[in-house]
């Protein structure tokens, strides 16, 4: 008697575990992810790319830029913003967000550099031919503000100009008379140039897109006197993506990531 019931229990337990395997489980679908990404003004059109990019190869996955100066964007994750990646154009804000325990020291990594370059609208309209003219008397002259990597980086170049004798020690003090703007990130100063509201300005010669070149001319600024800007790059440490956030970094270290860079007149990291 009792192996019968024994033999009945076990066949009534295999077909209950027969029946709970043959009812289908439901699987819940991957919920759409929003990317957050804080990133220099200067990098707006290749990042938009790099991101149609990491769309395409991460299915759900929706990027969302918040592009301006690198100190504002320092400043945002100092007061807590919620992202998920920062790029700089300066180290001196990536260690902002770092001192502010928002990025891990270790995770910072440079991804490419950028260039000064002064620029003026179509047809130079202030006749102006060299680095010189920009201490010209009545010019009028566009900048980013101090506070902005650009900015700290123009001034650098006038302080150089300044030991350069072919400008002369009032160079710097006549150029900045000539300033009637400073701006709060590139794109500000590359917009009242392109429309001629100033005779003259400077950025960074990936500024100089494709739809740009037909609206500002430029006069390069040579080695000696220029500033190599380098970028860095890193996912937020309390990101909630953490995955995706090194995921868009790794991208933009590709090599698929650095030739868009260059594409945007970005200098690789490989070629540094």
């Amino acid at each position: 008697m009792f192996s019968k019931i024994v033999s009945i229990s076990v066949l009534a337990l295999l077909l209950l575990t027969t029946a709970c395997a043959s009812v289908p489980t439901e699987t819940t679908p991957t919920e759409p992810v929003t990317l957050t990404v804080l990133a220099a003004a200067s990098l707006t059109e290749a990042f938009g790319e790099i991101g149609a990019l990491f769309e395409s190869q991460n299915p759900g996955v929706t990027l969302s830029f918040s592009f301006a100066g690198s100190q504002a964007l320092a400043e945002q994750l100092s007061q807590g913003a919620q992202a998920d990646v920062f790029a700089s154009a300066s180290k001196k804000y990536m260690t902002a967000a770092i001192d502010a325990n928002r990025v891990n020291s270790d995770d910072s990594q440079g991804f490419v550099t950028n260039r000064l370059v002064v620029i003026y609208p179509i047809g130079n309209p202030a006749g102006i031919t060299q680095l010189s003219d920009l201490a010209n008397p009545g010019l009028k002259i566009d900048l980013a503000d101090k506070a902005v990597p650009v900015g700290q980086y123009t001034l650098d170049f006038l302080d150089k100009a300044v030991a350069d004798p072919n400008f002369g020690e009032e160079f710097k003090a006549a150029v900045l008379a000539n300033v009637v703007s400073y701006e709060e990130n590139v794109k500000a100063v590359l917009s009242k140039i392109s429309l001629g509201e100033a005779g003259a300005g400077v950025v960074y010669v990936s500024d100089i897109t494709v739809d740009a070149a037909s609206k500002v001319g430029r006069l390069d600024i040579p080695d000696e006197l220029n500033t190599i800007a380098t970028y860095p790059i890193a996912p937020v440490s309390d990101s909630a993506h953490a995955d995706l956030a090194r995921a868009f970094v790794a991208l933009v270290l590709s090599p698929e990531g650095q030739a868009i860079l260059a594409k945007y007149n970005f200098i690789p990291v490989n070629q540094n």
